[in-house]
C-alpha cells in the first residue's frame, strides 16, 4: 500500500490491466472455438478442428475454468479483492488439467505441436504462475482485502 493513504501501488493497476488484456485473448479463443465461429476456425486445418472437436466435455469445463478464472482473477485484482488469489489458483488448475490431457492423452495433429506452439504454451504457464504469485504477494502485503 502507498503509505497511510491506503492506495494501491501503481504496479497493481498495470498488472491488472495487462492481465485483462492477456487473459481476454484466452476467453475469445474459448468462445470462438465453442461457438464454432467459422472465421476464427478458418485458421485451422480440418485435422486440427477435428482434434478440438474430439475433446471430452469435461475437458472443455477445465479449459473454461482456466481462461475465465484468469480473467476473473485479473478483474478481482483491479477490485483489490483477496479472491483474486482463488480465481488465479483455479485458473491454474484448469490449465494444468488441460495441458496434462493434451500432452499425455492425445496425439496432437501436425501444426499444433511445433516449437512455436510449445513456446506459446510455456508463455501461458509463465503468465499464469506470475499472476497467481503476484496476487498472493499483494494479499500478503494487505493490498488485496
Amino acid at each position: 500500500m502507498d503509505g497511510d493513504t491506503g492506495r494501491a501501488p501503481v504496479h497493481l493497476w498495470i498488472v491488472g490491466a495487462v492481465g485483462i488484456l492477456w487473459n481476454a485473448f484466452g476467453c475469445v479463443d474459448y468462445l470462438m472455438t465453442q461457438t464454432q465461429n467459422e472465421a476464427w476456425l478458418a485458421q485451422f486445418t480440418p485435422e486440427q478442428r477435428a482434434y478440438f472437436d474430439s475433446f471430452p466435455t469435461w475437458l472443455h469445463g477445465f479449459w473454461a475454468l482456466g481462461v475465465w478464472g484468469a480473467l476473473l482473477g485479473s478483474l478481482l485484482l483491479l477490485m483489490r479483492s483477496r479472491h483474486a488469489v482463488t480465481a488465479f489458483a483455479l485458473s491454474l488448475v484448469g490449465l494444468a488439467v488441460s495441458t496434462f490431457y493434451t500432452r499425455t492423452q492425445t496425439t496432437m495433429p501436425e501444426g499444433l505441436d511445433n516449437p512455436t506452439m510449445v513456446g506459446v504454451q510455456i508463455g501461458i504457464w509463465v503468465a499464469a504462475i506470475f499472476f497467481l504469485v503476484y496476487a498472493v504477494k499483494m494479499r500478503a502485503r494487505g493490498v488485496l482485502r
